[in-house]
């Protein structure tokens, strides 16, 4: 005897800080019938993957958390991984959100059917259905091993950052750590007091300014406990003391102020001038991720650590060669590689109206209305989409906007009676040519990199370039005219 199909008026793919923003949001928005499908077997997103040594947040804790889910007793100015992981997991609690757990449950596609107007979720445990999707899988969720010649005859450990190997020992070990970016400048300083040698392949250097993090004292916390207000006060503060950064990051002369600080930083913490000249980056500050780090610096500067600038030509057995040459025996290859943020996580595996993938309709060139929906994707919602990253405040906050424009929208189908709602083509294509126009002469398209937040292109992809209150102004309501509404078939109703 065949189940019935699983169905729920939402389901949302993930449990990270987007996903449970949205489901929080829609349940105040009184769409209770929500479903949270996670492939892991427990909650967290990044900060359940990313549990190597030293991983911490580098926004400062109390703005790096959910507005309607304060923590008044984070432990640090910047909250570690075990602590953030076990917040997302209170959060969970808190609101009620376990009983919509559909845990260890992978989903491998989504279709949009027409005739039923409702999302065919397929998963490694059989099929459900949804009337609207939220797609919060994240953007740093699928880690890049590089393409490196030789990598699969390599007979030692190799690992990602973002799929650390515990079990392995590192003590006295050899170790080549590829990548210099915002994983490995946390796990470098972690992981080099115990290795015996450390090989750092770096192609780009970094950016690094002081993180100045230490312990909240016990008075502290409880006085955020006994007054919430001031931890909303405290927010505040932190909010507003980055929110203005974002006139340097539109301005690129502005950022000297901070270079000149950085260069500051990295000549106090690097006596030999010919490792300070390797360790200092071509390119203007912000262009790239802007790293934070009090001890990054002195880890490379160490006997033990030898920062190598050029390149790898292949992995034999038990070595890496660099492309001069030189061979370097390793024990172990780490990954501090990133992820792949040329296409979201399942964008290849989500299929609208015409059948087509949204990672094929985009053609590497994403672009979302609100960085949320997409044409010809009805009820379909992007958390952490094209346009959403920042490099001047927390992602938290963006999050939090697109789950106001996801439970409006919702909410006003349901109202008004309609199976389905999209953007407009005008609508999304006016709202990427103002991102468009917004990031012309910026840091991150005129500061003389090429990162992940440009494509090949030349389009920012990647980067809101305004103001977060501005983003957050956009999304605080639905627009009708941007939207294409469907109601429901007649086949559909009279069923």
């Amino acid at each position: 005897m065949n189940q019935p199909v699983p169905h729920n008026h939402v389901a949302i793919i993930g449990t990270g800080f987007g996903a449970l923003a949205a489901a929080v949001r829609l349940q105040q928005s009184g769409i209770d019938d929500v479903v949270l499908i996670e492939r892991a077997g427990d909650v967290g997103g990044v900060w359940r993957d990313n549990a190597y040594p030293g991983a911490a947040v580098d926004v400062k804790s109390h703005l790096y958390s959910l507005s309607f889910a304060p923590n008044p007793d984070w432990h640090n100015v910047f909250a570690k991984q075990p602590e953030l992981h076990a917040y997302l997991g209170r959060v969970v609690d808190d609101f009620d959100l376990r009983r919509r757990l559909v845990l260890d449950t992978e989903v491998t596609a989504l279709h949009w059917q027409a005739d039923q107007q409702r999302w065919r979720i397929t998963t490694v445990n059989g099929e459900r259905t949804a009337a609207h999707v939220v797609v919060a899988t994240g953007a740093l969720a699928e880690p890049v091993i590089p393409d490196l010649p030789g990598l699969e005859n390599f007979a030692g450990e190799k690992f990602h950052s973002a799929r650390w190997n515990h079990e392995f020992d590192l003590r006295g070990k050899k170790v080549a750590v590829i990548g210099t970016g915002a994983s490995a400048i946390q796990f470098v300083p972690a992981i080099q007091p115990e290795v015996s040698k450390m090989t750092l392949f770096q192609r780009t250097a970094p950016w690094i300014m002081p993180r100045h993090d230490h312990a909240v004292s016990p008075r502290r916390r409880a006085l955020f406990r006994k007054y919430p207000a001031l931890q909303r006060l405290e927010r505040t503060r932190i909010y507003f003391q980055f929110e203005w950064m974002i006139l340097a990051f539109r301005n690129p002369g502005l950022m000297r102020v901070p270079q000149r600080r950085a260069l500051r930083h990295l000549k106090n913490q690097v006596p030999d001038p010919v490792l300070r000249a390797k360790l200092t980056p071509d390119y203007r500050i912000g262009c790239k991720r802007i790293l934070l780090s009090d001890n990054y610096l002195p880890a490379v500067s160490q006997p033990n650590v030898d920062v190598n600038t050029d390149g790898i030509r292949e992995i034999r057995a038990h070595s890496v060669v660099d492309k001069q040459g030189v061979e370097h025996e390793v024990d172990a290859i780490i990954f501090g590689t990133g992820f792949e943020t040329r296409q979201l996580p399942l964008t290849d595996r989500l299929f609208g109206t015409d059948g087509v993938s949204m990672a094929e309709s985009w053609n590497g060139d994403p672009a979302a209305y609100l960085g949320t929906s997409v044409q010809g994707f009805p009820n379909c919602y992007l958390m952490h989409g094209p346009n959403i990253g920042l490099g001047h405040n927390s992602v938290v906050h963006m999050l939090e906007s697109q789950a106001n424009y996801i439970a409006a929208t919702v909410t006003y189908a349901r109202d008004f009676g309609f199976a389905a709602v999209e953007p407009t083509p005008s609508a999304q294509q006016t709202y990427d040519d103002d991102v468009q126009r917004l990031s012309d002469g910026t840091v991150w398209t005129a500061g003389g990199c090429q990162s992940w937040y440009v494509n090949s292109r030349g389009r920012n992809v990647n980067i809101w370039p305004s103001s977060t209150i501005d983003f957050r102004r956009r999304t605080s309501r639905f627009i009708p005219a941007d939207h294409k509404v469907t109601r429901p078939s007649r086949k559909l109703v009279e069923a």
